[in-house]
């Protein structure tokens, strides 16, 4: 008897010195937010933050933006611009992360999350506005996926910087080399097609004439040949 109390006593040991040697990596399905202090961006999917007092990169959940300074795959179309629209967002924000109920942290040791800046979803903006993509779904990690997937129908069906180039976007990233086909084409075009159609923070769709104030500095999402294209479009011209 004293034998059989002697295992029941180990085994009772060895599972709980396992139990602290790997934490579970689970959220328990809190929705809550979390602020957290932000470090840097990385790119358009990818920043660091103070979080529990230890530095952390954050991977954002369900999106994949073209990539920036990657090792293998260089600068892709649009990286860019999807780092800076990232940066623009959570820069002088209230930044905060969301977990959702599946693993926390992803193979490389990243923690996994949603990103708000002022209680807004990044990475909805980011997929809307055409500068991120539907990706990495792995259950039960889905809790936004609905809504994020109506936002990248959105920016698809207007054509909105990644979708502006046919097969550009694909199942396991960005295609490159179908930018550079499209390219000479809309350059001929975007000749006459003068007119910038641009998305602004509040995601009002705005156009700019030649001759308009901001027309210079802005960067376009879409061009038009005619201001009644960019008013068939949806888009209002600046208030300027």
């Amino acid at each position: 008897m004293k034998k059989w109390f002697w295992l029941l006593g180990l085994i009772v040991f060895l599972s709980s010195g396992c139990v602290e040697e790997n934490p579970p990596t689970s959220t328990g399905g809190t929705e809550d937010l979390i602020e957290v202090e932000l470090l840097n961006v990385i790119d358009g999917d990818t920043i660091k933050v103070k979080y529990n007092g230890k530095t952390e990169t954050i991977r954002y959940l369900l999106i994949d933006t073209p990539e920036v300074r990657h090792q293998t795959l260089g600068n892709q179309p649009l990286g860019d611009e999807a780092s800076s629209r990232n940066k623009q967002l959570l820069e002088d924000a209230t930044v905060s992360l969301e977990f959702d109920v599946g693993d926390r942290y992803d193979d490389f040791g990243r923690l996994l999350a949603y990103v708000y800046a002022d209680g807004e979803s990044v990475q909805q903006v980011l997929l809307q506005e055409g500068l991120a993509r539907v990706a990495y779904v792995f259950a039960p990690n889905t809790r936004h996926l609905g809504s994020f997937e109506e936002a990248e129908t959105i920016a698809r069906q207007a054509d909105l910087n990644i979708w502006q180039y046919e097969q550009y976007v694909t199942k396991r990233g960005f295609d490159k080399t179908k930018v550079k086909e499209v390219k000479t084409s809309e350059t001929k075009t975007n000749e006459k097609c003068l007119i910038k159609g641009n998305i602004n923070r509040e995601n009002k769709k705005i156009y700019h004439i030649p001759s308009g104030k901001y027309y210079d500095q802005t960067k376009p999402e879409k061009w038009f040949c005619t201001e009644q294209q960019a008013l068939d479009a949806g888009f209002k011209i600046s208030g300027e």
